[in-house]
C-alpha cells in the first residue's frame, strides 16, 4: 500500500510539472515553427544535459534500472520464464505478465526520470519541454532495464549451480 501511495504522489507531481510546462512549450513551438523535440536545438542541447547540473542522474538512473532488471531477470529464470525480450516478442501468453511485472518494477523510476528531466530543463534552459522529458527520462531507464533483465535470465541459465524450474524446460 505504501508503494502505491508513493507512486500516486510521484505521478501527481510529474503530471503537474508537465501540465505547467505545456503552455510555454506550445507558445515557443508556434513562434519557432517546430516542436523542440524534433528540432536541431534538442540535439545540440544533449551535451548540456550531460555536463550541466543533474548530470549524475545519467549514471544513477541507468544503474538503478540495471539493478532492478537483474533482480527481475533472476526471478524470471527461477520461475522458468524465458528471457524478457524473447518472452515479450515471441510468447503471447506471457507478454501481458512480463509487461506488467516490468512496469511495476520501474514505474517509480520512470516517473522520477520524467520529473527530473523536466526540472533540470528549467535549470539548464530556462524552460521545460514535456515531449523531451517524456523521451529522455524513460530512455535512461527502459533500455538498461530491458537489457539487464534479459541478459541476467540468460546468464542464470548458463550457471552450473542454478536451480531451474520444470516450467523452464517446457518453454
Amino acid at each position: 500500500m505504501r508503494g502505491r501511495h508513493l507512486t500516486m504522489i510521484l505521478a501527481g507531481l510529474t503530471l503537474l510539472v508537465l501540465v505547467i510546462s505545456v503552455p510555454a512549450s506550445l507558445r515557443e513551438a508556434v513562434s519557432r515553427g517546430e516542436f523542440y523535440l524534433f528540432s536541431r536545438e534538442f540535439l545540440e542541447d544533449i551535451p548540456k544535459r550531460l555536463t550541466g547540473p543533474g548530470r549524475f542522474r545519467f549514471i544513477l538512473q541507468p544503474a538503478v534500472a540495471t539493478i532492478l532488471g537483474i533482480r527481475s531477470g533472476l526471478a524470471d529464470a527461477r520461475a522458468g520464464r524465458p528471457a524478457y525480450l524473447y518472452g515479450l516478442l515471441f510468447h503471447r501468453g506471457l507478454r501481458r505478465e512480463l509487461m506488467k511485472s516490468g512496469f511495476e518494477s520501474v514505474v517509480n523510476l520512470l516517473l522520477m526520470g520524467v520529473l527530473l528531466d523536466s526540472i533540470f530543463q528549467w535549470v539548464l534552459f530556462g524552460a521545460s519541454y514535456p515531449g523531451a522529458a517524456l523521451v529522455v527520462g524513460p530512455v535512461l531507464i527502459v533500455a538498461p532495464y530491458t537489457l539487464a533483465r534479459a541478459l541476467s535470465n540468460r546468464f542464470y541459465g548458463m550457471w552450473p549451480f542454478a536451480v531451474h524450474s520444470k516450467k523452464h524446460n517446457q518453454l
